[in-house]
């Protein structure tokens, strides 16, 4: 069996920037140990997989799709950048003719519509829940060590763990963070916190004016660091937006990739996340 894969630089427009995703485009399902061994051969932060719904339907004119994810270890209820990989495969590559593309996903309906050089994605909204500075503290303590913390959240909906770094923080604390993926694996195992993000707020007044930087973690998924993760700006979103009184903010994920997100809050509680992407690989696997 051949199936036709591509690797998608996601939220940049630079090859080997931002974060990369495998999308491999199906004409039927397949079975799900083949998604996992897929996955593990791409080795990436994630796989996906479109999957064609209606057999009349191809990837040129369908408007609809199942889309699924996987790590190199397990399936995940929700990503950002393969989804907007997947867009990027439909719209660039497979030329597909509809203004707006639905993915069927284990968290609902996610639309997707190209906006100039960007895909804008409409996403959940997570906003996490403040809980004190000792909970969770061996994490922290992993994660950060003894830098100043602000603020720690928790998001229940997606077992992201939030830990705001004080304002007094340069970036570059941020940036010089390297916690033990073995350590944070070791210190958490009661399946509460499935990953980790550090925050801090940014610099608007800069160019580009980014209003809040992050990092993201992901052990036990197998990703010792996400390089940009549209899911966990589905909770960074709601609480910056709340502490910065904006609905449209620009951030930044800082990882050595680094990779950049336009996200604007919804009237009707949900996210809009947008970004670019840039195909760097296309094949075929032979199964």
């Amino acid at each position: 069996m051949e199936i036709p894969v591509f690797i998608v630089d996601a939220f940049t427009n630079l090859p080997f920037k931002g974060n990369p995703a495998a999308v491999c485009p199906l004409l039927h399902e397949l079975q799900d140990d083949m998604y996992q061994k897929i996955a593990a051969e791409m080795n990436l932060s994630e796989t996906a997989f479109i999957i064609r719904l209606n057999s009349k339907d191809d990837f040129s004119s369908g408007a609809r799709f199942r889309l699924r994810w996987f790590s190199p270890t397990n399936e995940v209820p929700l990503c950002g950048h393969a989804t907007l990989a997947s867009a990027a495969v439909l719209f660039y590559k497979k030329k597909n003719v509809n203004a707006k593309v639905v993915f069927e996903t284990l968290s609902g309906e996610l639309y997707v519509q190209q906006k100039g050089e960007s895909i804008v994605m409409e996403f959940p909204l997570n906003k996490p829940t403040p809980l004190g500075l000792n909970e969770f503290k061996d994490i922290v303590n992993a994660a950060v060590g003894d830098q100043p913390v602000l603020e720690v959240c928790l998001c229940g909906t997606t077992k992201k763990l939030m830990v705001r770094l004080a304002d007094t923080c340069d970036r570059s604390v941020l940036t010089s963070l390297q916690p033990d993926p073995a350590v944070l694996l070791r210190v958490n195992t009661g399946g509460r916190v499935r990953g980790l993000i550090v925050t801090m707020i940014g610099a608007p007044g800069c160019q580009p004016g980014y209003d809040f930087y992050s990092r993201n973690f992901s052990p036990w998924f197998g990703i010792p660091e996400d390089p940009v993760t549209g899911s966990a700006h589905t909770v960074l979103a709601g609480y910056w937006s709340e502490k910065l009184g904006k609905k449209k903010m620009l951030a930044y994920q800082c990882s050595s990739r680094g990779g950049e997100l336009e996200l604007e809050l919804r009237d009707d509680g949900r996210l809009n996340i947008a970004g670019q992407a840039v195909t760097v690989l296309q094949g075929i696997l032979t199964v």
